[in-house]
């Protein structure tokens, strides 16, 4: 058992290490793209599967009420939350087009979809990056593995990629690069504001 702790803490800790090399870059202009869009009324829509859409949910929330400080809420909608949605369309078109057909209706120019996969290869991920582009939207997206095809998708204008063959240690690099976004997006949009 200590065992198996260990070796998660001290992989997680390499992880992090690692990306402190890769992310900074990437971090800072996912940020720029998602505080532009919605400092000119833009929204952000956030897709994923599994624990990616509890993170694109988590990331929502985040905008929607606060972060680590009270401003105003930012628009941000998880299209990953309404069953009756999501399964109205599984059911009448196909679990692959479940967030394309809610990006069709809610997405618009200007707009931003956050994108997580951490295989990359997510078909219903992908499809929603597609629509995106049909609908002048930027995409940002999360990856995992080896990228997949989203990492490197024409539509993507920037890919925040954790390099690592554990989906879990993955998810965690995730969630730390959406609370780094937060932080980054309130201080872009509100400066030195605090609570």
């Amino acid at each position: 058992m200590r065992g198996i702790i260990r070796q998660a803490l001290e992989d997680g800790m390499a992880l992090r290490a690692q990306c402190m090399q890769t992310l900074p870059g990437p971090l800072a202009e996912a940020a720029g793209i998602i505080a532009d869009a919605l400092a000119q009324g833009g929204k952000v829509l956030a897709c994923g599967n599994g624990g990616s859409a509890a993170d694109a949910q988590h990331f929502a929330g985040e905008l929607v009420n606060r972060f680590e400080t009270n401003r105003r809420g930012l628009a941000a909608i998880a299209m990953t939350h309404d069953a009756s949605v999501i399964t109205s369309i599984a059911n009448d078109f196909s679990f692959d087009q479940i967030y394309a057909r809610q990006i069709e209706a809610l997405g618009r120019a200007g707009d931003v979809l956050l994108a997580i996969s951490t295989s990359g290869n997510s078909p219903n991920v992908l499809r929603a990056v597609e629509q995106a582009q049909r609908q002048s939207m930027s995409v940002v997206a999360l990856t995992g593995k080896h990228g997949g095809s989203l990492r490197n998708h024409p539509a993507v204008r920037v890919a925040l990629h954790i390099e690592h063959p554990s989906t879990p240690r993955i998810q965690e690099m995730h969630i730390t690069c959406l609370h780094i976004l937060c932080s980054l997006i309130d201080r872009l949009l509100f400066g030195g504001e605090s609570s």
